[in-house]
């Protein structure tokens, strides 16, 4: 059975922007507008501006949340991201969904600015499982012989090697223990 959610239109502009839309047959983010009175011009390096999605919704499960994600290609091609970079909405919250829209923009690139229009879509919201563990507390953690505490790049990021000495370590299930130049 599909996540059946309650979805508040708060600004009446909504539908006739073709909201709610996904951007294709098989998007996993619903396309969220900006929902302003007038154009935005954000400033590069500028504190992020909050800007209202006109919509407040109702999760209901406490097996789901919601997560407010920048659009790939206007992060990727213009610079507009998120300023909390990832919005959580939490199955118990439905207030208005606000987009946090940052600038990252080096302030002397050309055509720096972002200027954002009432009704572009700039961010997406995307549903997703949570699960909520038991912890159980403990004065050390029970023995772990692959990772222990290194952390950070500690794994490298050249591409394996199955014929090398990686490659024939982890079929054989054998430790290696790394250098510094493992993370080349």
């Amino acid at each position: 059975m599909a996540l059946s959610i309650e979805l508040k239109i708060l600004d009446p502009r909504l539908p006739g922007w073709g909201f709610p839309h996904y951007g294709s047959a098989l998007a996993a983010g619903l396309d969220l507008h900006a929902c302003l009175g007038e154009p935005l011009n954000l400033r590069p390096q500028a504190p992020p501006a909050l800007i209202s999605a006109g919509i407040a919704i109702r999760i209901g499960s406490l097996e789901w949340c919601a997560l407010i994600l920048p659009r790939s290609g206007l992060g990727h091609r213009n610079g507009l991201v998120l300023g909390n970079l990832v919005g959580v909405i939490d199955p118990d919250y439905e207030g208005a969904c606000l987009i946090s829209a940052w600038n990252r923009n080096p302030p002397d690139a050309a055509d720096s600015d972002i200027v954002i229009r009432p009704g572009d879509r700039i961010a997406q919201l995307v549903f997703t499982r949570i699960e909520r563990p038991q912890f159980a507390i403990v004065p050390a953690f029970s023995q772990n012989e692959i990772r222990q505490d290194r952390g950070f790049g500690s794994t490298g990021i050249a591409a394996a090697d199955p014929g090398g000495d990686a490659g024939r370590a982890a079929q054989s299930g054998e430790r290696r223990e790394h250098s510094p130049a493992d993370a080349r």
